[in-house]
């Protein structure tokens, strides 16, 4: 038999396409009758979100190797123009989708439970008396329509902000004939409105602001006629281009770029459904986007803006229950943090587990007498975070604080901008880790005196150190005060601070030195174990895979007979179920409540068995450009409590999608069985 060829295209899915298969299972819990009405609306805009995202960066970065003329393709062998004409196609079926839930799903849901959207010829006279009356006290003293003529050109347009293109007629008051002009919406003002503020307004309960806009517009041209008036979008390429080799100062750099950002190239224009052909053509031109990028839509251009309805309406029964995250019983009655690390690891699994724990962490150690340093790396870290308070503190008390600042956190470099200055200010030394890689990896390290020595206490996760995200992703923490590993992190952050060589490592894997390689050759063991007849296992959960080796290799294990279950949360290169290629593999999506964000990696090992953590997908950019962290579960114990939470996830029958051969998600049926939720499970285990 001809051995098979496991770099041919047709083992591959597309990133891209991946990447949208995804953001159609999150739509697909918009849909989802099980949930809570407002829960569906978050995940409506949630699903706008990211493909606002999707265009920004990924659509973005293809239209860009297209202009310089790259053809090369990727592994699935699409080129990047066929990328991008699929993502066309597709990305348009789920645009209309989202807003055919929107209108004959969400709407009709919501007008039965008296939280209606105000728009349309049946509005009440009340509820368009009160719109004109907000319009003209709230919203009117803030906008400047901006008509077009030779002395006043076509506006700059703001990446996703609201605008509307209005068609006039009449003179002004110089006599000047006047056709079309551009009203832009100022991001202060409120999107979703409660209709009626303080008093009561028989009819529907919440206005958009677009619709408040639209239906007063006349307001703005006093003496001339409005024929028309249509909301419009434009999506501009949203990367950051920072040229490491070439700058003096990166914060100067980063900063320099985020105001590109707001003008950056069109990659997508939305309009209103009864936008006339030739404003659209028009919009087009000006900025220079093909037809295939033009998005006519039936409802707000922003559709993610509707997440201010789910923080606006105070109705418990529509949203899931609230939760108090449990802490363990070792941290409550033992208020030293480091004297219960020092008795043993501490495992932490949020959302279900506080992460009050890491706060007291570092607010314990800034105000300790015998901490002498803290050393730490923050990506992402969230405003008014408690953490840098800490750090801050921590510097005040004569603390030595070194933090690795990650400037290009994406869509976070602005707030971390503001909070390495406010560390630097502080007295903290504040680094930006290592030119030409991002610092991805989730560390603290507490240098403390104790009986004449130095002892390290440390925690590394998978997440980042944000308590808004700690409560909405799911992932581990493990505190420790191994020695090994306190002996890793130390010269894991001499690498980052200084010029020394990449570390021979005594229990830490890292990118981009020994991660990658690690992890393929415990893959390749499970094979020699497979083919011994020993128990040969691999389950790894991540939120993307997508780098070719590590396909590959999985390919092979599952020709040698490894069973490889694997939980992937969004893009998955791989394709399971394939006869002779990947028969023994399975790949399943996890989307519920929660965002399954934690990377575990498991290997049965012929019985002795092994079990990491990180904070690295199975990306290339993780393996081999990020500064990542992965770290080994010791304890029994805590092995065999997420190596549980993995049984778990395998065995969900509510939020579980598995992915087939043909690269489509089929969701996973309880059928006449028992209902199990991974999550629910876990929230009923840890929570309080």
């Amino acid at each position: 038999m001809e051995a098979l060829d496991l770099k041919s295209p047709e083992l591959y899915q597309n990133r891209e396409l991946s990447l949208l298969e995804f953001n159609q299972r999150v739509l697909e819990q918009a849909k989802d009758h099980r949930l809570p009405l407002l829960e569906r609306v978050r995940f409506l805009a949630i699903s706008s979100s990211n493909l606002d995202e999707f265009f920004e960066i990924r659509v973005a970065g293809l239209k860009q190797r297209v202009e310089l003329g790259a053809s090369r393709p990727g592994p699935d062998g699409l080129t990047p123009q066929q990328q991008l004409t699929r993502i066309a196609e597709r990305a348009r079926a789920l645009v209309e989708e989202q807003y055919r839930v929107l209108n004959e799903v969400l709407r009709p849901a919501l007008d039965g439970e008296g939280l209606g959207l105000a728009g349309g010829d049946n509005t009440p006279k009340g509820v368009q008396r009160w719109m004109r009356e907000y319009f003209e006290r709230e919203v009117e003293p803030v906008l400047t329509p901006l008509a077009l003529d030779p002395a006043r050109p076509f506006p700059r347009i703001q990446n996703k902000s609201l605008n509307f293109i209005v068609r006039l007629s009449g003179t002004d008051a110089f006599g000047r004939n006047t056709s079309l002009a551009i009203v832009q919406v100022p991001r202060s003002l409120p999107r979703v409105i409660p209709v009626g503020g303080t008093r009561s307004v028989d009819g529907p309960a919440m206005a958009l602001l677009s619709r408040v806009i639209q239906t007063n517009i006349d307001r703005l041209f006093a003496g001339v006629e409005v024929l028309g008036c249509w909301q419009f979008r434009v999506t501009r390429n949203s990367d950051l281009y920072v040229d490491d080799e070439e700058v003096d100062d990166l914060l100067r750099a980063v900063e320099g770029e985020l105001a590109h950002r707001r003008y950056g190239a069109a990659v997508r224009l939305e309009t209103a459904h009864d936008c006339p052909e030739d404003l659209v053509s028009f919009l087009r031109q000006h900025f220079a986007v093909e037809a295939e990028d033009v998005y006519q839509v039936n409802g707000p251009v922003n559709l993610n803006r509707l997440m201010g309805l789910y923080g606006l309406v105070e109705r418990p029964d529509l949203k899931f229950p609230a939760f108090t995250p449990g802490v363990p019983a070792r941290l409550k009655q033992q208020a030293d943090m480091f004297a219960a690390i020092r008795q043993r690891d501490v495992l932490l699994h949020h959302p279900y587990q506080s992460f009050q724990p890491v706060t007291d962490f570092v607010r314990q150690a800034a105000t300790d007498p015998h901490v002498l340093a803290i050393k730490m790396t923050l990506y992402r870290a969230g405003a008014d975070s408690l953490i840098v308070d800490g750090l801050v503190e921590a510097a005040r008390h004569g603390k030595d604080v070194t933090v690795i600042v990650e400037l290009r956190a994406r869509f976070d470099e602005a707030a971390n901008i503001e909070l390495a200055t406010r560390l630097q200010e502080a007295g903290v030394h504040v680094m930006y880790g290592v030119v030409g890689y991002k610092t991805h990896a989730k560390l603290i390290m507490v240098v403390r005196r104790e009986d004449a020595r130095l002892k390290r206490y440390c925690h590394v996760g998978t997440g980042n150190y944000h308590i808004q995200t700690a409560r909405a992703y799911t992932d581990y923490g493990l505190f420790t005060a191994d020695d090994s590993i306190g002996e890793d992190l130390h010269d894991l952050f001499l690498q980052l601070t200084s010029l020394t060589q990449a570390p021979a490592l005594r229990k830490l894997l890292q990118s981009p030195f020994t991660l990658h390689a690690a992890l393929i050759a415990r893959i390749e063991r499970e094979m020699e174990h497979a083919r011994q007849g020993r128990p040969a296992r691999v389950v790894a959960k991540m939120n993307s895979l997508i780098e070719p080796e590590m396909v590959r290799t999985l390919y092979r294990a599952s020709q040698a007979g490894v069973r490889c279950e694997l939980v992937v949360r969004g893009i998955c290169a791989l394709k399971p179920g394939i006869p002779g290629v990947s028969e023994n593999i399975t790949v399943r999506s996890i989307v519920g409540r929660f965002l399954e964000h934690s990377r575990v990696f498991y290997f049965a090992n012929g019985g002795d068995e092994e079990l990491f953590c990180a904070s690295a997908d199975w990306m290339e950019r993780n393996f081999f450009r990020r500064i990542e962290v992965c770290f080994p579960i010791e304890s029994r114990k805590h092995r065999e409590r997420i190596l549980a939470d993995l049984e778990a996830c395998l065995a969900d029958n509510v939020n579980a999608w598995l992915l087939g051969p043909d690269g489509r998600y089929e969701r996973v049926d309880a059928g006449t069985g028992e209902r199990f939720s991974v999550q629910e499970a876990l929230l009923e285990k840890y929570a309080e």
